[in-house]
């Protein structure tokens, strides 16, 4: 089974014509610039926090005019939706291809645990994005598709029968940010105590088969 791949959404096309035969230089450079910003929101919460990220803030750490800001994510809700939407790209990515055990590589077992300590660790980074996108949030934030396909194809791997989607599903509900962030910051649990519990899960539905 082939693994689902997400790509980063797509740039705006250029109102530009292409001459016939060009190449579309226009939307290349559109790709690379907004990635360029990003890049500088990412430094900007890495130094400052996520409420230095405004966008006056963004084009002076990037070098471009605020218009260029504005036209490229609309709002500030615009800009984070796209930065979660590029931090959870890059942790796909990881999963997909990068080393093990998250990546592959590794047993099926060990790739679901990795994936489960990750994913936790992940969505505590995700919040506050998640939060300041507001709306733009639920537009952006594509990822269900992703988890499900995957915890299902190392249940698959790993012998585990039954409906594998609800299976796939059940797992991945302590995995939700809401639910993270609760047990993290209300009830005081740590990243440890949350993966040892649902690693624990896991094996015994691997177990049940």
């Amino acid at each position: 089974m082939t693994e689902p791949l997400s790509l980063l959404p797509a740039a705006a096309p250029t109102r530009a014509l292409p001459m016939v035969d060009s190449v579309p230089i226009e939307r290349r450079d559109a790709a690379r610039n907004r990635r360029v910003l990003l890049e500088a929101a990412q430094r900007l919460i890495a130094s400052c926090g996520v409420d230095a990220l405004t966008m006056d803030n963004l084009a002076a750490e990037a070098g471009v005019g605020k218009g260029t800001v504005f036209r490229r994510f609309e709002s500030r809700e615009g800009l984070f939706a796209a930065l979660l939407d590029h931090e959870e790209t890059e942790w796909q990515t990881q999963v997909i291809s990068g080393p093990p055990p998250l990546g592959p590589g590794a047993d099926a077992e060990e790739r679901l645990l990795a994936f489960g300590r990750s994913r936790i660790e992940t969505v505590l980074q995700l919040t506050p994005l998640i939060r300041n996108a507001g709306r733009a949030a639920s537009k952006a934030y594509a990822a269900r598709s992703f988890l499900v396909m995957h915890v299902r194809y190392l249940l698959a791997e790993l012998g585990v029968t039954g409906d594998l989607p609800l299976l796939a599903t059940a797992l991945l509900a302590p995995l939700e940010a809401p639910i993270v962030e609760h047990q993290v910051e209300v009830e005081g649990m740590s990243v440890e105590r949350i993966h040892t519990a649902w690693s624990d899960l896991v094996r015994r539905v691997v177990a049940a088969g």
